[in-house]
């Protein structure tokens, strides 16, 4: 028995040096992946700067709300502007902020919507829908409330929703955390897997994003795959949304522009959480793909390697790793000027990712913004009730 335990042991620890092997090529090719993105450049001005809408969900008092919302006030951008910020409970402390921001900027066209209709399992898309039907501008701009912009971002957007054939435009995001410790271990999670995973999936054809945190589309596009009722209740409703403009022969656009997604875990409880509700949707939207992540898992991998079979000259596959692992963290740091004062947290992040991936196979619940939900057939989400906290 000893001797077939043994034998099991070896033979996973090989497994798992071969995986670790394959994940140090990812790590350089990902690095490639970075620097070729960093050197690419953005859109041409567009030809005309229609007018927009921003739709702006918002739920809670999350830190710092004022001035990530009052970037969006301080655009500058030569067509008119209207800021639609909806929250579905009046008692929301979020109203307060979108108050002060219409009292600070009496020259921007800020609209405040309270609406509960809920239209689906989705509350942000419920929020959405409410806020809709206000929008006065053909061009509309889905952001979420946790993002930070330069002041050309509308410019950017408009030059590639400008481009021939583009029905939507997304944009990939770096972490910006704002509570310590939490905050810079979620963000490291963004930048560190999230990042090189969407360059490399870019650059071989391999995905087809579209990211929450903006989205930017013109009505009669929204109009033609269903509007937002569409996706009302599905828990990937960017995903599903960029996959309806596919389907409708029109394409996504990422340009090459980089927005700040904040990070405010506060717990390791709330982190987790987080952390989990994002693998497992991107494991419902892409499960053989969602597998393929194994392969970024190196350090972690190799470690486990050299736990099940001892130290033996194989063990210096885990050395290779952190060195492929610190490469890839040179390119991204040089390419979205990340935090230099945090480098240590890369391989303690490969580490905890490697959790949560594993973690993520073992249920399909999630919980958002203090709800708990499950999946359905076709990704669709089933409300369980109010999330423990």
């Amino acid at each position: 028995m000893d001797e077939f335990f043994s034998r099991i042991t070896d033979w996973a620890s090989v497994l798992c040096y071969s995986v670790a092997a394959f994940g140090c090529v990812y790590a350089l090719v990902a690095a490639w992946a970075v620097r070729g993105f960093a050197r690419t450049t953005i859109s041409a001005p567009a030809a005309n700067y229609p007018a927009v809408t921003i739709l702006k969900p918002l739920h809670g008092l999350e830190p710092y709300l004022y001035n990530h919302l009052a970037g969006f006030c301080a655009q500058d951008y030569p067509a008119p502007v209207q800021i639609i910020f909806g929250v579905a409970d009046a008692a929301d402390p979020a109203i307060g902020v979108v108050r002060k921001l219409i009292a600070d900027f009496p020259d921007r066209d800020l609209v405040l919507t309270i609406n509960p209709r809920r239209h689906g399992t989705n509350r942000k898309v419920s929020n959405l829908i409410n806020m809709a039907g206000q929008a006065r501008h053909e061009v509309l701009i889905v952001s979420d409330s946790d993002i930070i912009v330069d002041r050309d971002y509308l410019k950017n957007i408009a030059a590639s929703l400008d481009r021939p054939g583009v029905g939507l435009v997304t944009c990939i995001y770096r972490g910006a955390p704002v509570t310590a410790p939490w905050g810079h271990f979620a963000a490291a999670a963004i930048d560190y897997h999230f990042l090189p995973g969407v360059l490399v999936g870019l650059k071989f054809g391999l995905a087809a994003p579209c990211f929450g945190p903006t989205m930017a589309l013109r009505k009669e596009t929204l109009d033609s795959i269903g509007g937002f009722e569409s996706v009302a209740d599905q828990l990937a409703d960017d995903y599903v949304l960029g996959d309806l403009v596919r389907r409708a022969g029109l394409s996504v656009e990422i340009p090459a522009m980089t927005i700040a997604h904040v990070c405010a875990e506060r717990s390791a409880r709330e982190f987790f959480r987080h952390e989990l509700r994002w693998a497992r949707t991107i494991r419902s939207v892409d499960p053989l793909g969602y597998a393929g992540i194994v392969l970024t898992h190196a350090l972690p991998l190799a470690l486990l390697g050299t736990l099940l079979g001892g130290i033996t000259p194989a063990s210096m596959i885990a050395i290779a790793a952190l060195a492929c692992r610190f490469t890839l963290q040179v390119e991204l740091d040089r390419a979205f000027r990340l935090r230099d004062d945090v480098f240590w947290l890369g391989p303690l992040r490969d580490i905890a990712s490697f959790c949560v991936f594993v973690a993520s196979f073992f249920g399909s619940s999630v919980e958002w913004r203090g709800h708990r939900y499950g999946l359905q057939a076709g990704n669709k989400l089933a409300y369980y009730g109010e999330a423990k906290s």
